[in-house]
């Protein structure tokens, strides 16, 4: 009797192990961890290794995309707002963007710096007509466009009030084009002209990039030791690319002429200023020259296969 009872004893032992063990190996957890876990969904797996550049984790999910780092962008529209998302930072037209078209790229963390030319216009502008008799001579290459004289209170007062419209719109800084006007006319009245423009979009507090303006920027370092009151960056086209417009094609720059804007953009770069590329080609040797180039000065860059920059 004694014995009997020590084996039912040892039987329920057993029972009750066995279920111990079978409810640790193979009841499923109910709790799904998010914390200490990164989602694996749709990353791309090529060979043995799984591609993790470029992911951006936002609120515990992970997007997969390559996020390039500088584009430019200056026939493109607002059908191309998908496309800018690639981004980091991009220059458009913003006078062609809605301030809700420029908040959908910074809901996806894109910067958004706006085209605005303030030493030549363009015949296809709306208000080409208003200010069309402060032009001062044709713009070679560019039919559709003359410059102006930016000495001009009228037109100083225009884009004082165009900056004004764009800034309310939401854009993190200002791509300037054609400071270049003063080397067409290097008076000092187009010089202080221009001083005059930069200064007061810098009230703006936002980015602003200077397109080109070697002559000007140069003779602004060289007067007042610093160019810090008139832009934060620099843009240059056709360091490395240049372009034959008689047969619109592209080739490789001059040694000379590249030399002369690397010194020009370094000297850039020694004042604080960030520094961008803007090239035109598709020769993958020189492709190759220039990310080589701008990695090693740490320079920003886009390379365009058309002048178009759609």
């Amino acid at each position: 009797m004694h014995r009997k009872k020590i084996k039912l004893t040892e039987a329920l032992v057993l029972i009750i192990v066995l279920m111990v063990i079978i409810g640790y190996f193979f009841i499923p957890d109910d709790k799904t961890k998010t914390d200490d876990k990164i989602q694996t969904d749709n990353i791309t797996k090529t060979g043995d290794k799984i591609k993790t550049d470029n992911i951006t984790k936002t609120d515990d999910k992970t997007k997969i995309f390559e996020k390039k780092d500088y584009g430019v962008f200056l026939s493109a529209d607002a059908s191309s707002l998908e496309r800018f998302k690639k981004y980091d930072l991009i220059v458009i037209d913003a006078q062609y963007f809605t301030k809700k078209d420029i908040e959908v790229l910074h809901e996806n963390g894109t910067e958004v710096y706006t085209y605005l030319n303030i030493g030549s216009i363009e015949n296809f502008r709306e208000y080409y007509k208003t200010y069309a008799e402060l032009t001062i001579g044709k713009y070679e290459h560019w039919d559709e466009e003359r410059w102006v004289d930016v000495a001009e209170p009228d037109w100083q007062k225009f884009i004082k009030q165009l900056s004004q419209e764009l800034f309310e719109k939401g854009v993190d800084g200002f791509f300037i084009d054609n400071c270049d006007v003063y080397y067409y006319a290097p008076r000092k009245s187009i010089f202080e002209g221009l001083t005059a423009i930069l200064q007061n979009i810098m009230t703006l507090k936002k980015a602003v990039i200077i397109n080109g303006g070697d002559t000007y920027v140069t003779e602004y370092r060289e007067r007042y030791g610093a160019v810090d009151h008139i832009m934060t960056g620099v843009n240059q086209e056709s360091v490395w690319s240049g372009i034959n417009f008689d047969k619109g094609t592209f080739y490789e720059q001059t040694r000379e002429t590249r030399n002369y804007y690397c010194k020009y953009l370094e000297a850039c770069k020694a004042d604080g200023m960030e520094v961008y590329l803007l090239e035109y080609t598709t020769d993958k040797k020189l492709i190759s020259k220039i990310k080589k180039y701008c990695k090693e000065q740490k320079f920003h860059f886009y390379i365009a296969n058309s002048l178009e920059l759609e």
